[in-house]
């Protein structure tokens, strides 16, 4: 619980959705926390405002790599982070309703429309939910595989 309260905090307090996560999750797998902000601030907005893929959970795909990845050849291991990945991604689209920046906001910041609105007090009040939802669908994940080894 601690995690996610710390995600929503760093959202709200200005950072994008993917450096939310990671930089919540982070310090506990070896990544400080000025490194993690560094490394997920081009994944905010379905990276990089393009409207893609949802950076909150771009952010739990990184701590499910940082968590379980392999730094060498092993096939299991990427198998394994393959499929707690997946896990999470069908797991956020059920309860979010989307994969992607652009739906779950309702604009898309890569149009000159969207970055107008993009502008607007509150455009990315919705994103809190985003947060809060990925960081629970990690720890789940983290529990699950927790409980299988």
């Amino acid at each position: 619980m601690k995690n996610i309260e710390r995600a929503v905090e760093l959202f709200e307090g200005g950072y994008n959705c993917s450096q939310a996560i990671l930089a919540a999750y982070g310090p506990s797998l070896g990544l400080t926390e000025r490194e993690a902000l560094k490394v997920a601030a081009g994944f905010g907005g379905g990276m990089g405002c393009s409207g893609g893929l949802c950076g909150a959970i771009s952010g739990a795909f990184m701590v499910i790599g940082l968590k379980y990845g392999a730094a060498d050849a092993d096939k299991a291991a990427k198998v394994k982070t393959y499929e707690m990945v997946a896990r999470a991604m069908r797991m956020f689209e059920k309860q979010a309703g989307s994969l992607n920046c652009r739906e779950l906001l309702g604009f898309d910041m890569s149009t000159p429309e969207g970055r107008l609105r993009a502008r607007e007090q509150g455009a990315f009040d919705v994103c809190t939910q985003f947060v809060r939802g990925a960081a629970e669908i990690l720890d789940a994940v983290i529990q699950d595989e927790a409980k299988e080894e």
